[in-house]
Parts: structure tokens; sequence; C-alpha cells
């Protein structure tokens, strides 16, 4: 349970949070009265650190005489006492020329992104593509790779294309397929993906499909055909050398903690798309303990949503949870922002 707290506590205890971002030590009253104007003696500020620390906002590492932030303490200075963050106008122009030079396909746009990201803000960068059954179906196109092969080419309206090959137990013609595509069009084009997987033997149910290998294999295959990207083809990061820089992760233990979090990608997906799953169109910032998996503790993600036609993705940083939140949340903003609008223009 949160303790409210005077205007001097959480004068105190932002300071302590900046200092420890800044310096990555325990920070001491007598530091932070040097080197900010707060009006107080360091005998109040450690006084002051002393009540902190007993309502669980900061905490005393065994080795040291100063204090760094909890988990607690940083969410409470995230939400309420974190000044606001302008970008600059050269890192504006920045991403925009890369974006600008960069935008031919939706995936070229998105990796440029997650470098982008991990340039600017040096931390490691994640961009999860827009949920592919969320996307309103295009059309479909049906390319005979043999006498019994098929490649099954689905396009939505976010301009993702996932491409699947179907193997059939049958010889198929060309007629066959151009009947087969034709039809299929026209009963599902406009419709989300998801609602097609859920409805496409009722949509089709009038079709003979006894007859029809392609037609009898499409039903077969609907809840494949139709269903998101696999992990690793949803999920691009970059800057993972940003981390091994950082003073946290100095220590080997730590370092294995970074290899696991790249190597399991569906951790990231499942914290970042959290933000997605609560309807929130504003930053996203979850914190250590917040993540809801070990692997997860030491770090905290800064995350937002962006669009691509009807479809949604997301994107954001991750980092050791001494990050400066203020311009994480302001370029992550900016670029979700940047982004959404020139997936419009594509």
């Amino acid at each position: 349970m949160l303790t409210r707290l005077s205007d001097r506590e959480k004068s105190v205890l932002r300071y302590v949070v900046q200092q420890f971002i800044l310096t990555a030590s325990p920070v001491g009253s007598r530091n932070i009265t040097k080197k900010y104007d707060l009006g107080y003696s360091p005998a109040t500020v450690r006084n002051i650190m002393s009540d902190l620390e007993d309502f669980g906002y900061i905490n005393h590492p065994h080795t040291s005489a100063g204090r760094i932030p909890t988990d607690m303490g940083y969410r409470l200075y995230v939400d309420n006492l974190m000044d606001s963050f302008e970008l600059t106008n050269d890192e504006k122009d920045q991403i925009n020329t890369a974006l600008e030079v960069n935008n031919s396909d939706t995936e070229t746009l998105l990796t440029v992104v997650s470098r982008i990201l991990s340039d600017i803000t040096d931390q490691l960068a994640c961009v999860v593509y827009p949920r592919f059954d969320s996307g309103k179906l295009v059309k479909i196109q049906l390319i005979k790779l043999s006498s019994t092969r098929l490649l099954v080419i689905i396009t939505v309206e976010s301009g993702l294309v996932k491409t699947i090959t179907l193997e059939i137990d049958s010889d198929i013609s060309e007629e066959q397929i151009s009947a087969a595509e034709k039809i299929i069009n026209e009963r599902l084009a406009g419709l989300p993906l998801l609602e097609i997987r859920q409805t496409f033997r009722q949509r089709l149910s009038d079709t003979d499909v006894s007859d029809k290998p392609i037609m009898r294999i499409f039903f077969d295959s609907v809840d494949n055909l139709f269903k998101d990207f696999k992990t690793n083809d949803k999920v691009i990061l970059s800057g993972a050398k940003n981390l091994l820089k950082k003073p946290e992760f100095e220590n080997p233990e730590n370092f294995q903690g970074i290899v696991e979090l790249i190597e399991n990608k569906d951790i990231i997906i499942h914290i970042v798309e959290k933000s997605a799953d609560q309807g929130i169109e504003k930053v996203f910032v979850s914190i250590g303990n917040e993540n809801l998996s070990p692997t997860l503790t030491d770090f905290s993600i800064v995350a937002k949503e962006y669009m691509q036609g009807g479809s949604s993705g997301m994107l954001g940083v991750i980092g050791p949870k001494r990050m400066e939140y203020e311009k994480m949340v302001a370029i992550v903003d900016f670029v979700s922002t940047i982004l959404s609008e020139y997936l419009k223009k594509g």
C-alpha cells in the first residue's frame, strides 16, 4: 500500500531517484544536499530518507551507507514525480530521416525503427509486429508450386503478408486453383482474420468439399492459415550490446539474465503486449517485479502501441530499472506516433 508523502518527502525521493539513475551508486544525504538546493540540512535529509525507507520507497544496500530506489519508489517517480522531456530537433530529424529513407516495405521499416530506438536510447529495443489475426483480409492468392503443392499468400489490410505452403494429396489443376481462389475471396475478403478462423466452415459450408481437394485442405488447415505469426516472426530486437555496458549487468549472473531475455522472446512479447490488452493508448511503463517474470525483475520496460491499418503492434525499450524514464517515455511516444504515420502513408 502506498503511503501518502509530504512535499519534502517527494522532493527528496525525486532527487534520490535522479541521482541514482545518473551515477549507479547508492545515494547519501550529504550527496543530495551538496548537489541539489533543497534548503534542508544533511541531518534533515537523512531523517526523511529514513522515513522513505520505512515506507518502502528506497532501501539500504548492506555494503553502502547510501540508499537506492525500490520498485515502488521508481513507480511513484514515474507516475508523479518525473519531469516531462522534449526531444531535440536533431533527434526528431534523425528519426524522421531514417524512416523516410527506409519506408519501402513494412518489414524494413520495423527493423529500422528497432535499430533507431536502440541507438537513441542506448537500451535493448523491441518492435512487435501488428497482430496478424486482428487485420482484415484484403485477398488470398493461390500459386501452384507442383501438382500437389500450393502456396497460399494471405494479405491483410495492415500491409502484412503471410505465406504458407500446403501439401495436397491429389493432383490439382490451374482451373481448380482459380475457382477456389475466386470463391474464397468472394466469401472472406474484408473480414478480420480472427472472425474468418472462427466462421470459415459456416461461410463456405455450401461448397462441395468432398471432391474439391483445395477446398478440403482449406477446411482442414483453417486454424493454421489464419492464426497469428509464430513468436520468432513477431518481434525484432536490437541493441543487446547496450545492456552489456550497463553497470548492473557486469556480474556474470546478471549477464545470464540478458541471455535468457534475448533467447526467450515469448517473455518480452507477453509483457510488452500487456498494455495493448489493457487498452492503454499512452506509454506503458512496467518496472521490476511488475513484469511478473523472474527473468525481468532487474529490468524496466517502456512501450507503446502503434497502428497499422486496423491492426496494432507494440514498440519499446528494455533496460535496467535505473533508466532515464523521462527520456525513454518521450522517445517511445514520439517514435510510435511517427511510425503510425509512416505506416498510414504506406
